[in-house]
Parts: C-alpha cells; structure tokens; sequence
C-alpha cells in the first residue's frame, strides 16, 4: 500500500481544476428590480479566486500544449490581483514558478495572499513617466523575461486563448437558464464578455449584450482618468474586447458601484466588488424597464472578501465620497460613445471599435484591467 504522504499532494492537485467552474446562479430581485422582476446573476466568486481562474488555468493549459511554456517554465505577467489568484492556481497544478508584477495600489491582503499561494510577487515603486505604473509593470516583466530563459507571459489583453477559456461559462449559463434575453458583463481586458457573449449569440442570435465600464475608462472611446475601481476599465484598447458583439455600453460611477454592492449584501447575502456593483445596477435597470419575462443575466466575476477596505470600509468611501446619494434611477443618455464625457451613470446604444473615432489615439499603452489612467497613483495608492 502506497503512504499517503507520498500521494496526497499530486493527487489534490490533479483534483484542483475541478474546483473551477459550475458556479450558482442567483434570482436578485427587490430592492434593485420591483418584486416580481429581476435578473440571474452568475456568481464566479464561488470559483476558489473568481473569474479568472478559469482564463488562468485554460492558458496555461494551451501555452503548454504547444510547447510555447516548457515543463517547469517560469510564469511572468503583470496583474492587479484577480488573473493573479488564477495563475498561482495554474502554477500549482502543472507545476510552474509564478511570477507576479504589480504596484502598490494592491491590496497588502491580496499580496499576501498570492505569496500564500506559493507565487512570487514583485511591487514597482514608481510609475513610468508617461504610461504610468501600468507601463512600469509591463517593462518590470520584460526585465524579468529576459533574465528567466524559458519563462512565458500570457499576455490577457491579446491571447485569444483569455476568450475561448470563457466558452464553458456560456454553456453552463445556457444550461441554467434555457434561454437568455440579456446578457450584462464588465469589460476591462475583454475576455469574458467576448468569449461569453461570442457562444450565446451563436445559440441566442436575438441576444442584447450589454458591456459595464468605469467612468475614466477609454475601452469606449472615452477620455482616459485616474480611475478609483479596479476590475474593469482600462486606458487603452485591448484586442479581446469585441465591441461588434455589444448592443450597448453603459459607465458608472464609483459611488454609483458602491451603493449597488452594499444594497445586494444587505437583501441577497450575495455581492461582490466594483464590477459587481457596476453591473448588477444596469441589470437592474434592465429588470425593470423590460418585460417581465425577460430572462436577463448578468455576470458577477467576485465575491466581496478583497473589498471590505474599500468598498465596504465606511471610512475609505467617505473619503472618498462614495456614500452621498443612490445612484439616479436612469442613466444619462449620449448618442456617440464619444460625445461628451461621463461623469455618471451614462449609457450609449451605438457602440464601435473606438479605433475607428476621428482623434483617437492609437499610440496608448495597454494598461491592466483595473490601473490609473495617468502616470500619477490613482485614489488609495
């Protein structure tokens, strides 16, 4: 008989993707949708680090099969946290060092927590003179690909491989419901918005996509901000956004986010960070202006653990003037992504590769999913 000791931990390993995946859908209805009315929300904080362990795990599974990361290679890339969590996750299974680049705007919670997790991760202490700390990362993990023969970065914000992980999400999504009307997800790198909404628009071609961004954010040609949220947003365009997939796109306010996360926490027992908050608020919205058999779902990409600092940290939102008023009960209505700037909740049924926008510039530098517009901290760094 083999000991235990010599076969628990491969075993427990070989076990972790299944871990992954097959999360709960919640009915979240009043106060955000009169009763009656409301929304499923996918909730992939039930996922052991959220969403992005399945991206994390599905990349690193490809990246190996085509021999693009040898065994034993080294894992390099930036991160604000969430791929992070998914990537100390792939490591561990098939067996890589993890490298983490980040800045200090990270939570200390969630660097310990990857440091945990048998990651490595490394803090830049300044940001770059004109494509701040984002850019500083990105030069921190160039550095660190060169002096690691045999390392490979994943690259979320081009790797299509970011978008096909999202593809069992979509079936267990159609799956669940039997059939989806709406579908309402953040956008920051554009994996699971495109890779969700590319297989339900395939089974659902009436489908209306509906994409969450943050006020400051160019992802939709808006003028680029230091931005408050992380989780979505960004201050460039990245590839795996499919803007042709959107019906419509809607920003919103920190403030806005955060009344949203505290209202689902306080009557569903069920809530997460600024992207949940940002979308359940349009979901909302959805629930309530649609018929009342319209099957609406949105996806919920965390939990709410790495936020009781921010959002749900009473001190931190009055500080930052989070905690004035509700959210308006509509959004603000602009007919061109770029027509004027929003400062609230906005919403625009016109969307495009803001590529195509007269004076756009297409020299910017990708910037992660949750980063500051500028080469100065954004707020709380």
């Amino acid at each position: 008989m083999q000991s235990p000791t010599k076969t628990a931990r491969p075993a427990g390993r070989s076990a972790l993707p299944g871990l992954v995946g097959n999360t709960p859908l919640l009915r979240v209805s009043e106060p955000l949708a009169p009763a009656g009315r409301g929304f499923w929300a996918k909730l992939e904080g039930f996922n052991p680090g959220g969403i992005k362990d399945r991206p994390g795990l599905h990349m690193v599974e490809r990246a190996r099969a085509r021999g693009d990361l040898r065994p034993g290679g080294r894992i390099i890339e930036s991160t604000s946290g969430t791929l992070g969590l998914g990537l100390a996750l792939a490591g561990m299974v098939y067996g890589h060092p993890v490298t983490l680049v980040t800045d200090p705007g990270m939570e200390s919670s969630m660097t310990r927590l990857l440091s945990a997790y048998g990651a490595q991760v490394t803090v830049v202490s300044e940001p770059h003179p004109t494509g701040g700390w984002q850019q500083a990362r990105r030069e921190r993990v160039k550095r660190l690909l060169e002096r690691h023969p045999g390392s490979w970065c994943p690259d979320q914000y081009n790797n299509p491989d970011n978008v096909a992980a999202y593809t069992p999400l979509a079936l267990e999504l159609a799956a669940e419901m039997g059939h989806i009307d709406v579908l309402v997800c953040s956008v920051g790198t554009g994996g699971h918005s495109a890779g969700v909404s590319r297989v339900l628009r395939q089974l659902y071609p009436e489908l209306t996509v509906v994409g969450v961004d943050t006020i400051g954010s160019t992802i939709f040609g808006q003028p680029a901000r230091p931005r408050l949220m992380r989780g979505l947003g960004s201050s460039i365009y990245p590839r795996n956004v499919a803007y042709d997939n959107f019906s419509e796109v809607h920003w919103v306010a920190p403030a806005e986010a955060v009344w949203t996360c505290r209202q689902l926490a306080a009557s569903h027992y069920a809530t997460g960070g600024w992207s949940v908050g940002a979308v359940a608020l349009v979901a909302g919205w959805f629930a309530r202006t649609m018929p009342a058999d319209a099957r609406i779902a949105a996806i919920f990409p965390d939990g709410p653990q790495r936020y009781l600092g921010t959002v749900y940290d009473d001190d931190y939102c009055a500080a930052h003037g989070l905690l004035d008023s509700p959210p308006a009960t509509e959004p603000d209505v602009i007919g061109r992504l770029d027509e004027k700037e929003a400062t609230r909740w906005t919403r625009c049924t016109s969307v495009v590769d803001p590529l195509t926008l007269q004076g756009t510039r297409q020299d910017a530098t990708p910037d992660d999913d949750a980063n500051a517009a500028s080469d100065a901290p954004e707020e709380g760094r």
